[in-house]
Parts: C-alpha cells; structure tokens; sequence
C-alpha cells in the first residue's frame, strides 16, 4: 500500500492499492476510486468494533455504516478529498501508550485494517455551534495506520508532563491517548456561541502531543449563519426592487 497527498489548499489524498489490500472510511467519505477497487458497506469494518461500536456511534449522531476498499485481482486507487481548506496526514496507530488517538468528531478520514475507531468523549455545551449532538471526540485506537483531516493551518504542541493548554473545544483536533483531556468553564463571561455565562474551554494536560486546527468547520458554519438570513432577505429585497424597475422599464417602453 502506497498513498500520497495531492495538492495544498484543498488536498486529496490517494491511497494506491495492491491486490487484496482493504483501507476503509466511514460512509460517504468516498471522492474517486478506479475500477479495480471494490466498495463494501456494512456497520463494521477495519478493526470492527461490535455492536457496542454501532450502537455508540448511533446515539452520537455518527454514522452507523463503514465502507471497504479492497483492490480486487489488480492493483487500484481510492481516493479522498478534504471537505475545507486544510491539511491530511498519517498516524500509526499501535496498542502500546502514545499511539492511540482522539480526534474530533470528523477528524478520521480513512483507516488500514486493524485499526479501530469508536466515541471517545461526548458532552453537551448547551445549543450553541455543536448542536444537540454536543461536544464529540473519535477515539482510534488498535494496530495500523490512519489518516487524519484537519481544518486550517496546523499548531503543534508537545506538552511536558503536567503540563496545561485550554482550548477552544473546536480548535481541538488531535492528541495523544497520554494527554488526560477534560472540559472546563471559564465563569463569568458572555459568550453567544456556547450560551449562558460561561465559557466552555478543553483542558488538555501532557505529557503528550496536541494538534491543533485554525479553521473547525463548526466555527466557520457558526460565523457565517448569522449573515445568511439577513443576506438573503436583503437579495430578496433588492431584487424585487431592481426586477421590477426593470420590468416597469420595459413594459414602459412597450416591450
């Protein structure tokens, strides 16, 4: 297995297949494929997961369905593209401490066989930009290779032991299964995306590796919602206006 990333804004990443070997996504995550590479849908895949997988993707609002990749008699290529300006990269994925993962909610994009990839943490921060789903983290554990989606550009940090970041939860986009993450208010302060008084930050203590995205697609949607209402009332209004100058023009002159 081969795979590459294509591109720089909006990357793509191609995963070359030889025969029989199977990457998997959740269901939908699907750009391009050739005709070689055969697409299995079920609720499990890769390293499975069970019915306790299932169920728990189910309740957070996730896909309850994978899909299987697998070149059949001849070598194929599947491919992936980033659904916002950012970056993919890879992370192998092994049973031993600081190489299992939590990323955000869609931070998985595509995985090889053997690894695993369930809820982590879920909670709700009020009706703001997570929605009733709430605040909700994958965990990928078990053995092989992932590769991750994050949004924007890409901070790093290396936290020592004790060590403490608070985040905006939707800057959260990866972190080592080392770094003990929780949620925590910061009272006091207005804040119209979370609601209330309060102001909900993630508390990542090291020691371990944290990735951070600049661009969270629930930021970008809650940014631009505000405007959209009120752009399209205005076009609304606009172009009722300029149609019917125009029309009152045309029928004027007795076109």
């Amino acid at each position: 297995m081969d795979a590459k990333v294509v591109g720089t804004t909006m990357p793509v990443l191609e995963v070359a297949l030889d025969p029989g070997e199977v990457v998997f996504s959740e269901s939908g995550e699907l750009s391009w494929m050739t005709a070689s590479v055969q697409m299995r849908t079920s609720t499990q895949a890769g390293g499975g997961g069970g019915l306790g997988g299932v169920f728990k993707r189910a309740v957070s609002g996730g896909s309850i369905f994978m899909s299987e990749y697998t070149a059949a008699g001849q070598p194929g290529m599947v491919a992936f593209a980033a659904k916002l300006p950012g970056t993919i990269f890879p992370v192998d994925v092994a049973p031993q401490p600081g190489m299992s993962f939590m990323a955000h909610r869609h931070g998985f994009l595509c995985g090889t066989q053997g690894v695993n990839l369930g809820i982590g943490f879920q909670q709700s921060l009020g009706a703001g930009i997570f929605g009733g789903d709430g605040f909700i983290l994958q965990r990928i554990n078990g053995q092989g290779r992932a590769w991750i989606e994050l949004s924007g550009e890409i901070i790093t940090f290396d936290l020592a032991a004790g060590e403490v970041m608070r985040v905006h939860p939707g800057h959260v986009g990866l972190f080592q299964d080392t770094v003990q993450f929780g949620i925590t208010t910061v009272p006091g302060i207005k804040n119209k995306i979370f609601g209330g008084d309060g102001l909900f930050l993630a508390q990542l203590a090291g020691p371990g590796r944290v990735w951070l995205q600049s661009m969270p697609l629930p930021i970008l949607a809650h940014a631009v919602g505000e405007y959209l209402h009120t752009e399209v009332a205005a076009g609304g209004m606009a172009g009722g206006a300029l149609g019917g100058g125009m029309m009152g023009g045309l029928l004027g002159r007795g076109l």
